[in-house]
């Protein structure tokens, strides 16, 4: 289990199907955050991220939902509403409380039983077991089917999953980042570029490594659509919406520094960013603590599914 930094109204749960090895996990924020996001990939599944974009009517949404399941695990998300309603939790629309939940996927149906998608009893489960001071990472939740380095299919990949990492500022300000890592790419270490997990070798010894496959492969290569990497990013300083998405522009660099290639026509990576506080904070330097915060967590996911250890 991972510790969570303590930020005001958040909490974090998953659900899932071990045999099916497909899983959803929420971030609630019940009482409502100012959110923004980012999306880079060419190939994303999503719900109400149109409504974050600043100019929008709707200032706080009350949950974010991560999901397996390509397009159908956004089912999942009717689960979160009814958690969120049955609690009087929503905006109110002339009396009437509408959670807000947006949400997006990652391709996992080549893995496990592809007829086994997240659905709203599902979502509801990751809701009941949301907690506000420990995480499970590794394959767990929307993670729990997961993968890396699929250049060559699923034969030749490694293990995805969920990490989470975060840092508090001298300002006592915090910031925390929750992966999803579900690349076609490779992911390395930020620092070195080595390869951690990604694409084997069909030789059967090392990595393929996939940016430089695809530099040699040309046109009509194997490239599939399904992949995608998801982050939320969160903090307790205090956003508007134009903050919080320049945090998520910021943090969508966290990506490039550990996932190589990134953003790619098959890959959907999106990155959420949620303000659920009230101190004063710079945008640049939360952006810049978010964007190290996503590749740390990158990192640990793909080390802990992989049971790889720490500094190799």
């Amino acid at each position: 289990m991972q510790k969570l930094v303590e930020l005001p109204s958040i909490r974090i749960g998953h659900a899932q199907d071990w045999d099916a090895r497909t899983g959803c996990t929420v971030v609630l924020c019940e009482e409502g955050a100012v959110a923004g996001y980012d999306l880079r990939g060419s190939a994303p599944g999503t719900r109400e991220t149109d409504l974050l974009r600043p100019g929008f009517l709707v200032e706080r949404v009350h949950g974010i939902l991560l999901t397996g399941g390509s397009a159908f695990g956004l089912a999942a998300a009717y689960g979160v509403m009814r958690y969120l309603e049955e609690r009087g939790w929503g905006y109110d629309a002339r009396g009437v409380k509408v959670p807000i939940v947006p949400g997006a996927v990652i391709f996992d149906l080549h893995i496990g039983k592809p007829e086994v998608r997240p659905d709203a009893d599902m979502g509801y489960r990751a809701c009941v077991a949301a907690r506000g001071d420990r995480i499970e990472v590794g394959q767990v939740g929307a993670g729990a089917g997961a993968t890396v380095g699929k250049v060559l299919g699923m034969d030749f990949c490694m293990e995805g999953g969920i990490g989470y990492a975060s840092e508090v500022l001298p300002s006592g300000v915090q910031v925390a980042a929750l992966v999803v890592v579900n690349a076609l790419g490779d992911v390395v270490e930020p620092d070195t570029g080595a390869i951690l997990a990604g694409a084997r070798s069909p030789e059967g010894k090392g990595f393929l490594d996939t940016a430089r496959f695809i530099r040699r492969m040309g046109a009509g290569g194997p490239l599939e659509n399904q992949n995608t990497t998801l982050a939320v990013v969160m903090t307790d300083a205090l956003l508007d919406k134009p903050g919080a998405t320049k945090v998520a522009q910021m943090a969508q660099n966290g990506l490039a520094r550990a996932i190589r290639p990134v953003h790619t026509l098959y890959d959907g990576d999106l990155v959420f960013a949620l303000s659920a506080g009230q101190k004063p904070a710079d945008v640049n330097v939360l952006g810049t603590v978010a964007a190290d915060c996503v590749s740390r967590a990158i990192v640990q996911a793909v080390r802990i599914a992989n049971a790889l250890p720490e500094g190799d």
